[in-house]
């Protein structure tokens, strides 16, 4: 097949990439911009994939609340205009999403999931807090319009970078590399412990995506490693496994103060995923000791 990746320079495209090797054509910015409606079209006619993967989106959660006109324009218009280039092409559009579309006020006047201890199904009711969740949910809304559509959410991805990638030499790690640096030069640290989520790794992740993809699923699917844990317990698996002595003070989410709202709890359950027959999913905490054997 050859398959466009979209955001192919990313956390999870680059995995992508690197999986589909000799299948990949890789797209990304400046010369693929989502918020360019016309070369996207052109491009994809051009090109003439098989199949479409964007793992491209304006993710800074914390910035998009100053500059939501951005953050829509890529991940809504974006998404926009990669279903009508895929209509026109005629081909499947795998659109990655998170689990922050979970986690907010269901209408009932009341945050109905404050209490919640139950991983989501995809057919959970979604309600998205903060702008960037709010863009990822109206994605996934354009996109399962489109007969062609896979939508895949996932969550709390780690994974190793693309060193190749010079456009953007100030990207932001991914959590995992942001704690063992700060680990690294400080002996204590404070971190939220009152979020749960699903921690995933991008090479199992990828994985999973490109066998559903060939397997010619649709809908929507959950991938995530199995198990869940509070970035507090993340790190501290991630200083355990690493060899490093750091004290870690658990804080409120409250305390941290973070410009945009976060889901209190975001695991998401694969049993979709596992019935439909896909390469298995190891539990976070294997998957973090095989990301940090390398």
């Amino acid at each position: 097949m050859r398959i466009a990746v979209v955001g192919a320079s990313g956390l999870l495209g680059s995995e992508l990439r690197r999986q589909l090797a000799g299948e990949a054509h890789p797209l990304a910015r400046p010369e693929f911009d989502l918020a360019d409606a016309a070369n996207v079209r052109r491009t994809l006619t051009e090109l003439q994939p098989e199949a479409v993967i964007n793992a491209a989106a304006y993710t800074d959660v914390d910035r998009a609340e100053a500059e939501p006109d951005l953050c829509r324009r890529i991940n809504v218009a974006g998404v926009t205009a990669l279903v009508e280039a895929c209509r026109h092409v005629g081909c499947p559009l795998v659109q990655i999403s998170t689990d922050y579309v979970f986690g907010g006020d269901l209408g009932s006047g009341t945050t109905a999931d404050a209490d919640r201890d139950v991983p989501y199904r995809e057919t959970d009711a979604a309600a998205p807090r903060g702008v960037y969740a709010a863009s990822k949910r109206d994605a996934e809304l354009i996109a399962a319009e489109y007969p062609g559509h896979l939508i895949v959410r996932t969550a709390g991805l780690f994974g190793p970078t693309d060193s190749t990638d010079t456009s953007r030499p100030g990207r932001r790690r991914h959590f995992v590399e942001t704690m063992l640096a700060l680990g690294r030069q400080r002996g204590s640290l404070r971190v939220v412990a009152d979020q749960r989520l699903s921690p995933s790794y991008t090479p199992h992740v990828a994985r999973a995506i490109l066998w559903l993809l060939r397997s010619s699923a649709r809908g929507t699917c959950h991938v995530v490693n199995a198990g869940e844990a509070s970035w507090l317990e993340l790190a501290a698996e991630a200083f355990r496994l690493a060899n490093l002595d750091v004290a870690l003070t658990p804080i409120t989410a409250a305390e941290y103060a973070a410009p945009a709202p976060r889901p209190r709890y975001s695991v998401l359950d694969c049993g979709k995923y596992a019935a439909l027959g896909g390469p298995p999913l190891p539990k976070w905490q294997a998957a973090l000791a095989e990301y940090l054997a390398e």
